[in-house]
Parts: structure tokens; C-alpha cells; sequence
């Protein structure tokens, strides 16, 4: 490992922009990684940091040693522990930060098979709970609109715990010329809609729709549904948080999927 003491090392300062500027991120088509789950997800799907930093006070650490051991040809920076405070964006420093390449998969809508379209959802937050959701419930096309958080940054990717390197996100993709050309069934996730989610078929090819968090799917997304499904709610709340709600469809599928391929 390479030590670095002063803030004017240029890698460190090369760092510094990327963990603190989007701009500088998407400049550089680089993403960064803190903490150690993080960092093992992304190598365990088989890629490889770019640059790799290391506080001296957690560099014993022996999930830390692990992974210095799959970093083939890269030399971590070591940094004393106040250089590293600069890097993190967590209050507590995780001990090891990375930055990669962001991966930018070609967009098909003819072939998407099972997704998930996502209209303006604005909190990092629950962009990364439906994010862990769909790759826990097996689906692998996330499709955002120009009006999403930022799927990689540093907020959305603490909230997927991984799921990124589980999918492939396309971003900014025009969400109503993508459901002309998708060849399986659009479901509009929509508050008060006639038809429950627990008694639609969605098995196979389903696109799910889910909206932003105060407005919902928009009037055009719904006119290009096929379907449209709410979910019961049988108690005093208004509405479900969206992150919630993606969770609830995309078990029921695998719920149905379970259940037909226990009755063959």
C-alpha cells in the first residue's frame, strides 16, 4: 500500500472530488463504494475498483486484508486517519472506500422480460429499498426515468446493500416510448385502483410501474398499462411508502410463481 499523508496528493485529491462531486462522478462514468459489504458485492460480480483507499487505523482489519487480497493489480492508498474522514460520507468512517466503473448496460425493451419501471422516485432512500427489493425477489431490469434520484449515488447505493451488482439499472430511459415497444404485460402500481395485486396473474413477462412519492404514476404511464393494481389496505393509513409497496408486488410474484411450481 501506497501512504499518503497530505491533502495535496494529487490521488487523493482525485479521490476527494469523486466521493464529494456527482458532476466529477459522472465526468468520469466512476461510482463510489463505501464499506467494506459494498466493496465485496461488487467484486464477488466480478469487477474490479479502479482506486482503492484505506484508513491506517482500520487496515488491519481482517475484512479489510480480504479484500487487499483479490485486488490484483492495484495498490490501495493508506491514509492517515483524518485524510480518510475527508473521504467518507458517513459519520462513522468505514475504513475503505473504492471507486468503479459505473456499469452502463445497453437498454431492450423488446427483451426486458420481468422489470421494474421507476417515474420520478426522488428519495435516494427508497430508490435503494426497491433496488435491494427486486434483486431479493429475483428480477434483474430496473428502468428510471430522467426524474429518479441517482441510482449511483452514495445515499441510493448505503440503501441497495449490494442489490446494484445484483441488476442492470438504465437510467433515463423515456418510460413511455419503453412501454410502447415492451412485449410482456404493463401493471401500474396505483392507490385506488378496481383490481387488487393479490388476484392478477403476474407470472412471466410483467413490467411493474411505480411512481414518484406524492403524485404516483402519471397519467400517460397509466394509459399504457394493461392493468392496474392497488393493495389492500384494511387499517387507517393513507398510503404505502413506495419502497413498501414495490416490496408487496414483487413477493406476491414470487408468492404465485412458488405457488404454481408447487402444484405441478
Amino acid at each position: 500500500m501506497k501512504p499518503i499523508s497530505s491533502a495535496d496528493n494529487p490521488r487523493f485529491k482525485q479521490l476527494q472530488k469523486l466521493t464529494h462531486s456527482a458532476r466529477e462522478r459522472r465526468k468520469a462514468g466512476l461510482s463510489v463504494l463505501d464499506g467494506v459489504h459494498l466493496i465485496e458485492a461488487y467484486i464477488q460480480s466480478g469487477g474490479m475498483p479502479e482506486v482503492v483507499a484505506i484508513s491506517a487505523a482500520e487496515s488491519e482489519n481482517s475484512k479489510i486484508v480480504n479484500i487487499n487480497n483479490y485486488l490484483r493489480d492495484i495498490s490501495p492508498l493508506l491514509l492517515n486517519d483524518a485524510l480518510f474522514a475527508k473521504l467518507s460520507s458517513v459519520e462513522s468512517p468505514t475504513g475503505i472506500i473504492a471507486a468503479v466503473k459505473t456499469p452502463r448496460p445497453a437498454a431492450h425493451a423488446e427483451s426486458a422480460g420481468a422489470c421494474v419501471l421507476l417515474e420520478n422516485i426522488q428519495d435516494p432512500g427508497n430508490l435503494g429499498s426497491i433496488l435491494r427489493s427486486t434483486a431479493a425477489a429475483g428480477v434483474s431490469e430496473i428502468y428510471l426515468s430522467k426524474g429518479c434520484a441517482d441510482a449511483w449515488s452514495p445515499r441510493t447505493l448505503r440503501a441497495g446493500m449490494g442489490a446494484h451488482f445484483a441488476l442492470r439499472l438504465h437510467e433515463n430511459i423515456d418510460l413511455a416510448e419503453f412501454a410502447q415497444r415492451y412485449k410482456g404485460r404493463l401493471i401500474a402500481a396505483c392507490q385506488g385502483a378496481a383490481r387488487s395485486i393479490f388476484d392478477i396473474d403476474l407470472a412471466g413477462d410483467v413490467a411493474f410501474i411505480f411512481g414518484n412519492e406524492g403524485a404516483g404514476v402519471s397519467a400517460k404511464l397509466r394509459a399504457a398499462a394493461q392493468l392496474e393494481a392497488a393493495i389492500p389496505m384494511p387499517g387507517k393509513a393513507e398510503s404505502l411508502n413506495v419502497a413498501a409497496a414495490a416490496t408487496v408486488c414483487l413477493f406476491e410474484r414470487v408468492r404465485q410463481i412458488n405457488a404454481k411450481q408447487a402444484r405441478k
